[in-house]
């Protein structure tokens, strides 16, 4: 008997030890734990979005707004899903109850995050939601602010868009502070200026009751606006351009020569970043993505073309400093060259005798095959790579494109092949190999007519925020004085090929450019704009100590000088009666 008790007496100091255990485990081990739960429980943290800073023109006009718009939540461990409060919420929030069931049981496992069941409602509807909101428990309205881009289309490839973070965007230790379900700048300025735009995030603890409701303000952690900047951009001159390549495939960049501010910068086709506001719909993402014409594609700094004789500028200026030329160097055009096969000028017959200044400004092809026979590929590269061509110019935004300048030791290495004779001819006059964008093409034509000095390119007008630099080419003045001379004979002289560009409010000069697209093959009705040729045409204004330089760049577009040279003159004629009305 007194064995039994015995027994007894060790089992129940067991279960006794055991209970003790339990107890000091769930207190001391698990008690930050569950005591965090139960705060929870009690408590709700609300984001407060901060406002993203707004983006100015150089003129001071506001190129975004930011505009507020409202979201419907819910906490779903708090709000009651049996079949009439369903049926209630739904003729409330108008949508259908499997609806509202589906968003619910698509939510994240942390029951107390926030369920978003309706998104960008109208005011009237968040306030008759807020009055009904004691007959809904965790239900809440969210206030979110959202960007409207005003110009919509029209500056689309420099603004960029917003997008919510990406999962590499989440582990990465520059956005630790911004909330998961922000929106973020994913392109252009939006992006590369994103953390001096977005601000900083404000936070709300409220207490709740037991069935979710608030019943006070724990703290307040108010948001910082994000700072506004200023863009070195026109936007009076970029909706020129813009518009002047409507219905057109190409670009169109301009800038101050002697700041290396960017004034316009317009890609077509192009894209309305207002779909991406509050989360693109992925109807409108695949329609983006998989238009042949490439919307997305920021084509001023992309796309990689041959300059076609807009390039004849470094070959003569090559020639010049080589001493293989002078202005009086006269080559007789007789409509082509042999160089292991016929080369021939674009002027059918020839040209006759023609100097360096009637070279340029008819662009006369055989004058400039003659030039880089004699000057070779390896001094075209070194002049080509000195205007700092085949490699990106720095302007800010994102995945900008080197361009390739080809020259012996390049073929070598990327080919694994020799450099052949008539290959040169080809680079001489800006086909083969040679490819550049339009922003390194106008950044060629301002220090043409700066006096040789190269200017970063760049859309930020605040300077605080960026260091700028300058590189000076060692290029003789009176050589640049040649060039430009008969850059501005090709839009005033009768035989001038950019004769298009000519205007009577401002004396223009340029270069035009017609780029061959190689294997065109047989044209036919369906093939004949495929196989059609690229249009160029890179201009300055005015004469003496030029304002403003421009590249237009058309793809398929014909001959330069009668579809890209009146586009500059329009872009030009703008700039100009805005600059001096």
């Amino acid at each position: 008997m007194e064995k039994r008790i015995s027994i007894s007496v060790y089992i129940v100091i067991f279960v006794f030890v055991i209970f003790l255990l339990k107890l000091w485990y769930l207190q001391v081990i698990k008690g930050g734990e569950y005591k965090k739960v139960a705060e929870q429980n009690r408590l709700r943290t609300i984001q407060i979005p901060a406002p993203r800073g707004i983006i100015y023109d150089n003129k001071n006009n506001a190129l975004v707004k930011n505009i507020p718009s409202f979201d419907i939540s819910a906490v779903k461990e708090d709000l009651p899903r049996d079949p009439e409060t369903l049926s209630a919420l739904s003729n409330l929030l108008r949508l259908a109850p499997e609806d509202i069931e589906e968003r619910l049981d698509r939510s994240p496992v942390n029951t107390l995050e926030p369920v978003k069941l309706k998104q960008d409602v109208s005011l009237k509807e968040a306030a008759r939601v807020e009055a009904r909101m004691i007959d809904f428990p965790g239900l809440q309205v969210d206030v979110v602010v959202s960007r409207e881009y005003i110009y919509e289309h029209i500056n689309s490839h420099v603004m960029g868009y917003l997008g919510r973070l990406t999962l590499e965007q989440v582990k990465g230790s520059d956005y630790r502070d911004v909330p998961k379900k922000a929106f973020i700048g994913q392109m252009g300025v939006e992006k590369i200026f994103d953390k001096i735009l977005r601000g900083v995030a404000g936070k709300k603890i409220v207490e709740v009751d037991a069935i979710g409701r608030k019943t006070r303000v724990v703290s307040l952690q108010q948001p910082v606006k994000g700072k506004d900047i200023k863009l070195t951009i026109d936007i009076k001159l970029q909706s020129e351009a813009a518009n002047a390549l409507t219905d057109k495939t190409g670009a169109i960049v301009a800038l101050d020569p002697h700041t290396g501010e960017v004034l316009a910068l317009a890609s077509s086709p192009s894209f309305d970043p207002n779909l991406f506001s509050r989360g693109i719909h992925y109807r409108d993402w695949a329609k983006l993505i998989t238009d042949p014409q490439k919307p997305l594609l920021n084509r001023s700094i992309q796309s990689q073309y041959p300059p076609g004789s807009i390039f004849k500028i470094i070959t003569a200026l090559a020639a010049l400093e080589e001493g293989i030329i002078t202005d009086k160097t006269i080559v007789t055009c007789t409509g082509a060259v042999f160089e292991g096969r016929l080369f021939r000028c674009w002027k059918k017959g020839g040209h006759g005798k023609v100097n360096l200044h009637r070279a340029l400004v008819e662009s006369c092809d055989v004058y400039f095959y003659e030039v880089g026979k004699k000057l070779g590929i390896d001094k075209i590269a070194k002049y080509a790579s000195a205007f700092r061509l085949g490699m990106p110019t720095g302007i800010e935004l994102n995945s900008e494109k080197h361009g390739i300048v080809p020259s012996t030791s390049w073929k070598r290495q990327t080919k694994n092949q020799r450099w052949f004779p008539g290959e040169t001819l080809n680079t001489a006059i800006g086909q083969g190999y040679l490819s550049v964008t339009p922003l390194q093409a106008v950044q060629l034509m301002a220090s043409v007519v700066n006096g040789g000095t190269i200017y970063r390119p760049h859309i930020l007008k605040n300077s605080d925020y960026s260091d700028y630099g300058k590189n000076r080419i060692r290029i003789k003045r009176k050589h640049l004085e040649l060039i430009k001379k008969a850059l501005l004979g090709v839009v005033s002289e009768k035989k001038g090929t950019g004769l298009m560009a000519h205007s009577d409010i401002v004396r223009i000069g340029g270069k035009t450019g017609t780029v061959q697209v190689v294997g065109g093959g047989k044209v036919t009705e369906d093939s004949v704009e495929k196989y059609r040729d690229h249009a160029w045409f890179i201009a300055f204004a005015p004469e003496e100590k030029p304002e403003i330089v421009v590249a237009v760049f058309v793809e398929h577009g014909g001959h330069g000088s009668t579809v890209a040279a009146p586009i500059a003159k329009r872009v030009i004629e703008t700039f100009y009666k805005g600059r001096h009305s």
